[in-house]
């Protein structure tokens, strides 16, 4: 395990440009970003990668299916027996989601303050607790209001629990591996509504009116047990960053910890600090900032169609008037949909990492996510072709992890501006799903969108240009940059250890001269 910089000297090699050493050993390659060579791993740091893929990565992907549980299982009761219970009509389902993203969008960037001064072993257990006890609490509402108010503070609570788990992926991990374990905790979000819809469907076969509780409501209670159970698992689970240990944290040894840390240096990422104003002005007069945020809100909110597939499969009815699905064939046919889109994020975050591209993934999704937009916007289409657009939109749901693994390649030497990017584009995405959901996609005109599927085309063009002018300006500025910089941090490096070895020579010969003066005073 070696990461050189120009300047320095190789394991098992001599002092010579880096070019020339991944020449001598075939199985080393160079960051892109800072210039450094990276050799194979040893047997110490892969076994310290399967420690932390079955710990801390099994532990924040199964805290994502339960956030994304607890999120999305309002559309699975909707059209299990909610919206009669409760007589919804108009928009309501669709400000059941605005309600919820006015929450999270608030309470997100002071939450990811939070977590810089706050342990996040203790926080984000916390904040899992609070909504789980939030999601049990929604089996007794009887009104829509009602559910607008714990809607919203449900996503306060969450806000933090998806980028607060991405930075402590990136805090981990190393820019080779990243990409995938983001995938991994990305497809857990599909891992979620699939489980939503399927355990719905369960519910709703089993527990139906069981006790006199209807089975929307057994949902809201099994959600939040689980997510409490999960909750009190995180206080030993999660282990901080790597200069910050979670003293509960019982599987990391003090190794474990020497290996992460020379991990982080080798790659020249920068530690995990507090918030300050000056980070939050650094992050705002940067060019990244605005590419990042403006092209993830694009991305996630050209992929929102999914979202509607089983409010058009409720709507298709029989010659007769019957429905043509069942509430359980409405809610698990979309699972399938889901299963594709873990494939792809597992593709695509394997890809990128193994041939350090993100913005080819980006691009190629938006590019699929474009067809099934001009075939809905056609609409008089068989249903095949609806049900095939349907399914094609679950092709174009993995272009966050190369986002977020992209973010974490051009600025590794300030956490805080990485933070904050991370923080603000999904507070920002929240903000504006808010109103999108009503706006462009309402429930009162289900299934058929007006303008839903252009809105989604015009995103995703919006999309490419902005990867494509990302890469280009990564290519010709940021790249260039990033080098010197960590040139100029080998060098203050450098310059920092001569010295001390020029004092540790110092401080040799006086004492040397000080024992031989003592000599000579015995002697005497």
């Amino acid at each position: 395990m070696v990461s050189t910089m120009f300047g320095f000297k190789a394991k098992g090699h001599s002092a010579i440009e880096p070019e020339d050493i991944a020449i001598i050993d075939p199985s080393a390659h160079i960051d892109p970003q800072t210039g450094a060579v990276i050799e194979k791993k040893t047997k110490a740091e892969r076994l310290f990668v399967l420690r932390l893929d079955a710990i801390l990565l099994v532990y924040v992907c199964i805290s994502q299916v339960v956030k994304y549980l607890d999120q999305q299982n309002i559309s699975a009761a909707y059209v299990s027996g909610m919206k009669e219970e409760l007589s919804l009509y108009g928009n309501q389902y669709n400000y059941f989601t605005t309600w919820f993203n006015v929450g999270y969008a608030i309470f997100l960037i002071p939450s990811q303050i939070i977590i810089t001064r706050v342990r996040p072993s203790i926080w984000l257990p916390c904040l899992e607790a609070c909504w789980g006890v939030l999601t049990i609490a929604m089996y007794k509402v009887h009104n829509y209001k009602q559910v607008y108010i714990l809607r919203a503070f449900i996503g306060c609570f969450e806000a933090t629990c998806y980028p607060g788990a991405i930075m402590l992926l990136m805090s981990w991990y190393t820019p080779r591996e990243l990409a995938l374990r983001i995938g991994f905790y990305h497809s857990c979000q599909s891992v979620g509504n699939m489980l939503a819809g399927a355990l719905q469907a369960s519910i709703y076969k089993n527990l139906n009116n069981v006790n006199g509780i209807s089975g929307w409501r057994w949902m809201m209670i099994i959600d939040g047990i689980i997510t409490l159970v999960v909750s009190l698992a995180g206080f030993v689970l999660i282990p901080d960053f790597p200069t910050k240990v979670n003293p509960r944290a019982f599987w990391l040894r003090p190794k474990h910890v020497a290996i992460a840390i020379e991990r982080t240096k080798q790659f020249k990422r920068a530690d995990n600090k507090k918030f300050t104003l000056k980070s939050i002005k650094t992050a705002l007069t940067g060019p990244l900032f605005y590419f990042f945020v403006v092209m993830y809100v694009a991305s996630v909110l050209a992929q929102a169609s999914y979202q509607y597939f089983n409010l058009w499969l409720k709507s298709l009815k029989n010659p007769d008037g019957t429905a043509v699905w069942s509430v359980a064939q409405v809610n698990a046919i979309p699972i399938g949909g889901g299963a594709i889109t873990i494939a792809t994020i597992w593709t695509w975050g394997f890809i990128s990492d193994r041939f350090q591209t993100r913005w080819i993934p980006v691009v190629v999704q938006a590019c699929i996510g474009i067809i099934p937009g001009i075939i809905m916007s056609i609409w008089n289409v068989s249903n095949g072709a609806k049900y095939f657009s349907y399914f094609v939109c679950y092709l174009s749901l993995a272009t966050a992890p190369p986002i977020w693994a992209w973010l974490s390649d051009l600025n590794p030497f300030d956490a805080e501006q990485r933070a904050f990017t991370l923080g603000f584009a999904i507070a920002f995405y929240y903000a504006c799903g808010a109103w999108s959901g009503p706006l462009i996609w309402p429930a009162s005109i289900a299934p058929h969108y007006k303008f839903g599927w252009q809105v989604q085309i015009a995103l995703w063009v919006l999309v490419i240009i902005l990867a494509c002018s990302l890469r280009y300006v990564e290519l010709k500025h940021i790249r260039p940059k990033n080098r010197r910089i960590a040139e100029e941090k080998d060098a203050a490096a450098r310059e920092a250890e001569r010295e001390s070895q020029v004092q540790a020579n110092k401080d040799v010969d006086k004492k040397d001269v000080d024992v031989h003066r003592i000599a000579s005073i015995q002697s005497a």
